[in-house]
């Protein structure tokens, strides 16, 4: 398969354009997503499909879903964007009351396959209302698929997917990885199932849990963990919904330690969810509680120097590992 190096906003800029060329019910819908305007994955578009395909909007996130599910109900498969995920409340009750709905009502006579792409700004010093990632409310909601690729390659197999799924489809894109770059399929036949976990590295004393930009530090904390002799195992979910749960269970079922890491709150989080599955699963298996790494749970501040202690690093996922590893030896002596 050709493959090309590009960075994940030119992955993402290649998924778009290959789902246009190859299906005239493709378009996409936002805000400053045509020429000149459009600077990320949606940049040059509208010069080569138009701009009855690739159509900019006012600034009204619950028209542009609205304006989306409508066209899908007419058979067209739409792309929104919602610039920053902040806002992606103002558009709620289209995307959890009617999105995700619709096939249930109808009894299935009636999908809404509408893929909404949003951007995560967190760590870029853009305050509190700019910053959240709020994935965690939309895996509480049946009918919606959630996906946060860490990877070009992954982002643009997984775009594709989402694109000609026949669900809606919550595609979450990290800015801070826009500028990652990685070996990317070219083949416009590309793709990457939906549900499918990715082993980026093995390991087997311990299973660091992650997607997005989580991943990306759990890799770094591995490298360092390594150089300790200690080996991390990283497991990319790559979509929160549907969760490869058997991926999750068949590596900690090998390691007996896990650690979840992502930038969403730790409170109520992904990895509650994930802890949860992992201590009905593998309670006897386990050789030691279930580490979570995530944001702190307070607004996000714009300093820098602030906003970097709320989130994930590499440090805070190893101080994590080594809880785990000194639990087991607390938990040993106390029996001896």
């Amino acid at each position: 398969m050709d493959e090309r190096r590009m960075t994940m906003r030119e992955a993402l800029n290649l998924a778009l354009d290959q789902a246009l060329e190859r299906d005239e019910r493709v378009f996409l819908i936002g805000e400053d997503i045509a020429d000149p305007g459009a600077s990320g994955p949606t940049a040059g578009l509208s010069s080569r499909y138009g701009t009855e395909r690739v159509l900019d909007t006012p600034i009204s996130e619950a028209a542009i879903v609205g304006a989306a599910i409508g066209a899908a109900m007419e058979g067209f498969r739409p792309v929104a964007e919602i610039m920053i995920m902040d806002f992606i409340g103002i558009a709620a009750d289209q995307i959890i009351n009617h999105a995700a709905k619709m096939r249930f009502m109808t009894g299935g006579r009636t999908t809404a396959p509408i893929t909404v792409r949003t951007q995560i700004y967190g760590g870029l010093g853009t305050g509190a209302t700019h910053s959240q990632s709020l994935e965690a409310w939309f895996m509480h909601i049946p009918g919606l698929k959630v996906i946060v690729p860490s990877t070009p390659r992954d982002g643009k197999g997984l775009l594709t997917s989402a694109i000609f799924d026949d669900d809606p489809c919550i595609f979450l894109e990290t800015i801070r990885l826009q500028g990652q770059r990685g070996m990317v399929p070219v083949d416009p036949g590309f793709s990457i199932p939906l549900g499918q976990a990715d082993v980026k590295r093995a390991g087997t004393d311990v299973t660091l849990i992650s997607y997005g930009r989580g991943v990306v530090e759990s890799l770094g904390a591995a490298d360092a963990l390594a150089r300790q002799e200690i080996s991390a195992e990283v497991l990319d979910l790559r979509t929160l919904v549907p969760l490869d749960t058997a991926a999750i269970i068949e590596s900690v079922h090998r390691t007996t330690r896990a650690v979840v890491v992502h930038d969403a709150v730790q409170f109520a989080g992904p990895g509650a969810e994930i802890v949860a599955i992992l201590q009905r699963e593998l309670f006897d298996r386990l050789s030691a509680p279930v580490e979570r790494v995530g944001a702190r749970f307070v607004p996000n501040p714009a300093p820098p120097a602030l906003e970097s202690q709320v989130y994930p690093n590499s440090e805070k996922i190893i101080a994590a590992v080594h809880r785990t590893l000194r639990w087991k030896t607390t938990r040993e002596g106390a029996r001896g």
